[in-house]
């Protein structure tokens, strides 16, 4: 499924924010999953200068939004200004015609000025929530999230949960294999719900370093179908539990039971996405005591039952099957 992205290139912008989508959807295209193609653009095309001094030339105009079936405000100015009339009547335009529109981190002040949030929540830097709220009393914001998705429009929290945001957006368009695929390319945490934190006290360990607790991760993600325990994972570790406990929140941020439901919860998205096996036997794959158990955490992990979560990527997956 082709897909074209334009991210409008903000006067002043950090290289990280204008980076962020352009690495994760141009992996996309680079692993050959499908042929998405992600373009920069101004007002008026030319050039803009980022927040390190260096000039970025040959952005296209807003003729890119107008052909885009994502639009993306990757960041936006520190002093949370309104878009232009011309940039606000070219989000709404593409809105209207269909086209996702993404806010992430300050983008979300342009895509609200444009109107496309009234009414829903919203989630943007933590730093600047108060500012957000001040100015449109009208948007609920949610201090608690990483990204907010609509279906149509989607804000992101601060900084590096845009990564998660532009995950998310191959993963409802590709899929959660090809989601994995890109996050493992990139070396970042495959998935962090929408509904976790913007605080994270350290990022997952990248697989290329090597410590027990790295080298226990692998292990564990290969014996997913075990009834794993804490005292499991720590003699894996060759650590007591206590010591084992300690060592795995420094590196991952997280518990190990915390970090374990989360990888079970992605392998049956996979196994729900790419297999036909029966509800019972992902259970058991999963490593989930039993059906009812998986179905309890799936529905608080993702707001959805898994049979209804299969119907809906089989119905994406035969539109991708549809000739254009």
């Amino acid at each position: 499924m082709s897909v074209r992205i334009a991210v409008y290139g903000v006067e002043g912008v950090t290289m990280f924010h204008l980076s962020v989508p352009q690495m994760v959807f141009g992996e996309v295209a680079r692993l050959a999953l499908a042929p998405w193609e992600t373009v920069l653009f101004t007002e008026d095309g030319g050039s803009i200068r980022t927040a390190e001094g260096y000039r970025v030339e040959g952005l296209q105009d807003l003729g890119a939004a107008a052909a885009a079936d994502v639009v993306v405000i990757p960041a936006w100015h520190e002093d949370h200004r309104p878009p232009s009339a011309r940039l606000a009547q070219a989000l709404r335009t593409a809105h209207g015609r269909g086209a996702s529109v993404a806010g992430l981190c300050l983008g979300a002040f342009a895509v609200a000025e444009a109107g496309l949030l009234d009414g829903r929540p919203a989630v943007t830097h933590w730093q600047a929530l108060e500012d957000f709220s001040s100015r449109h009393a009208e948007i609920a914001v949610d201090r608690t999230v990483l990204y907010i998705d609509h279906g149509d429009v989607l804000t992101s929290a601060g900084t590096a949960a845009a990564i998660d945001a532009c995950l998310h957006l191959v993963r409802t368009r590709l899929g959660a294999e090809a989601a994995n695929q890109v996050a493992r390319s990139l070396v970042v945490a495959p998935h962090r719900g929408g509904g976790q934190a913007q605080y994270i006290d350290r990022p997952v360990l990248p697989k290329k370093e090597s410590s027990p607790i790295a080298e226990t991760l692998d292990w564990a993600l290969t014996h997913l179908q075990d009834p794993l325990t804490v005292d499991d994972l720590a003699a894996a570790a060759h650590m007591s539990r206590r010591t084992f406990i300690r060592a795995f929140r420094q590196v991952t941020g997280t518990t190990p039971a915390a970090w374990l439901r989360a990888r079970r919860l992605d392998e049956v998205r996979r196994l729900l996405e790419s297999t036909d096996l029966p509800i019972d036997q992902v259970a058991a794959e999963c490593g989930f005591s039993s059906p009812i158990t998986m179905r309890q955490n799936f529905g608080a992990a993702f707001s959805t039952t898994p049979s209804e979560y299969r119907r809906r990527f089989t119905a994406r997956s035969d539109h991708r099957r549809d000739p254009e």
